[in-house]
């Protein structure tokens, strides 16, 4: 089998690249170890945006479709060792997300060029985010309609989140944004989705189901074990069936790894590019020297939550299933929708030129202390209330992911680093007092829930704050892009020393954008076709 191009994950990025090379006329193979997100028993539990929750709170469905990626023990977490959700289904993490549609700060990309990502600047990626989205409030100079990916605002918000948006500005001292992708990120706002009309709308879903096309051969429960690379060109990948039966299938052109930042560099690693000396002790032999896996950062959230009646949604397995019930026969209702209802982009202390705190309104009281278990995950309330959640938006921490071993069916070591700088400790804490001292006497608020009063002192919050971060779920970097001896694809994310063989994901990045990451991951897999093609 073979194909001109071969894509190596059809997740956020993957299948844009893949679409889009092959509305060229080319011929793609799009190889992902998932299965599909249209399958029996995931269909509805995907499709739906309210069954997220339920989702990645119950092992027993969590497990159908994510890797079940966990950290190594986080040294400055208590030990701690923290789930790393991906998607293992087509769609990658755009099918299980929250379908939170943030493009970033547009310093972020402006910085990218200035560090050595050339061609990556705001202005240079604008054209891929408007031509990917199918915007609700229209084309202008910022946004786009007609594209595949269909964003809408959402509805219905419950009351306390309406209050929260009204009183925030002046209590913030922010703006209040009607598009915090426009022309300015800094202040709050209405969340937008990638979900429309009670769906929701993955990469798989807008790319390569909307409008099949014959030349696109779509290839699921298949695992890439190695990316083959004759002298110094990569010539096609070895894959591996669910049914054990090994394949090797050739690309003509090039080979374009989107497994994601985990994936990407556990296969590029396996493939012999990586530190040389981590891939000798592993017995790999090397065919280029990278800083592969260098560079691991990540989002960091706090829940914060509040006891408002005003909330409305109980977290009761009745209340879920009524409202799955509904949503799945109307396209209507609190199912139909994404639990965040707002966001807030805000400046702690400690911030320089840009917003450097996320805060996340979520109307259902957020588990604590941690969720880093294997058991079900339950709230400390079944009653409602509001919960904020301050994220750290630029850690200065990095980590590193490494291979435990040769076998391509072992999961990589990864270990972010959380904490491990600590001025990102100090935005987090600066995060939790704004959020509290917005939240007094706000609408019907009866109280903190959690951390809650045996933690209102600085020295108690400070002490258990490492037992209350979490993941947002947004790795990044650890394919570095750039110019330099610290970058492992160039500006145009071809792997050093290697011919025919590039990375398109948010493994790339540099350094991480300025909110949720599934949209500048989709934009990375644009560019990577524009890249290609251009060439």
């Amino acid at each position: 089998m073979e194909a001109d191009y071969i894509v190596v994950g059809a997740g956020s990025a993957g299948c844009a690249t893949a679409r889009r090379l092959a509305e060229s006329g080319a011929s793609v193979i799009v190889i992902e170890a998932g299965t599909k997100d249209t399958a029996f028993g995931i269909k509805n539990l995907l499709e739906l945006p309210g069954a997220v929750a339920a989702m990645l709170s119950t092992p027993q469905l969590k497990k159908l479709v994510d890797w079940g990626y966990k950290s190594v023990p986080q040294s400055a977490a208590l030990d701690r060792v923290i789930p790393m959700t991906r998607g293992k289904v087509l769609g990658g993490s755009s099918s299980i997300n929250g379908m939170l549609w943030v493009r970033g700060n547009r310093q972020n990309f402006d910085d990218w060029a200035a560090d050595g990502a050339t061609g990556w600047s705001y202005d240079d990626v604008l054209p891929a985010f408007k031509r990917m989205e199918d915007f609700e409030g229209g084309a202008d100079e910022f946004r786009g309609e007609g594209g595949p990916v269909k964003v809408r605002y959402q509805q219905g918000l419950t009351p306390a989140t309406q209050t929260w948006l009204d009183e925030a500005p002046k209590r913030l001292g922010v703006s209040a944004l009607d598009d915090y992708n426009g022309k300015q990120q800094e202040g709050v706002g209405v969340v937008q989705l990638s979900a429309a009309e009670g769906r929701r709308y993955s990469a798989a879903k807008a790319y390569l189901r909307e409008k099949p096309l014959d030349n696109l051969l779509i290839l699921t429960k298949a695992q890439v074990t190695r990316v083959r690379i004759e002298g110094s060109r990569a010539t096609g990948v070895e894959v591996v069936g669910a049914d054990g039966e090994k394949q090797t299938i050739r690309a003509t052109r090039e080979v374009i790894v989107s497994a994601g930042v985990y994936g990407s560099p556990h296969l590029l690693m396996l493939s012999g590019i990586g530190r040389s000396g981590h891939l000798r002790e592993h017995g790999i032999e090397v065919h280029a020297d990278l800083p592969v896996g260098d560079n691991f950062h990540d989002h960091l959230f706090v829940p914060v939550s509040f006891r408002m009646d005003s909330a409305l949604r109980k977290p009761t397995p009745a209340y879920f299933a009524a409202g799955f019930a509904k949503s799945r026969l109307t396209r209507k209702g609190w199912a139909a929708g994404s639990q965040f209802e707002a966001f807030g982009f805000v400046r702690s202390e400690l911030a320089d030129r840009l917003p450097d705190l996320q805060l996340h309104v979520l109307y259902w009281v957020y588990p604590f202390p941690n969720q880093d278990g294997e058991k079900a995950i339950r709230p400390p309330t079944n009653k409602p209330g509001l919960c904020i959640l301050p994220t750290l938006i630029y850690p200065e921490s990095r980590g590193t992911v490494r291979l435990a071993s040769a076998d391509p069916m072992a999961h990589p070591l990864l270990d972010p680093g959380y904490l491990t700088a600590g001025k990102d400790t100090e935005v987090l804490l600066d995060g939790i007092a704004k959020v509290r001292e917005m939240m007094v006497g706000l609408g019907d608020n009866q109280g903190e829930i959690t951390p809650g009063p045996d933690y209102a002192g600085d020295r108690e919050t400070r002490e258990l704050l490492p037992n209350i971060v979490h993941s947002v779920y947004h790795g990044v970097g650890t394919c570095r892009m750039g110019s330099d001896e610290r970058a492992v694809v160039d500006p145009s994310l071809r792997v050093k020393g290697i011919d025919g063989l590039r990375v398109a994901d948010a493994s790339v990045m540099p350094s991480i954008t300025g909110g949720n990451t599934n949209a500048p991951a989709i934009m990375i897999g644009e560019r990577a076709a524009d890249l290609i093609l251009g060439a």
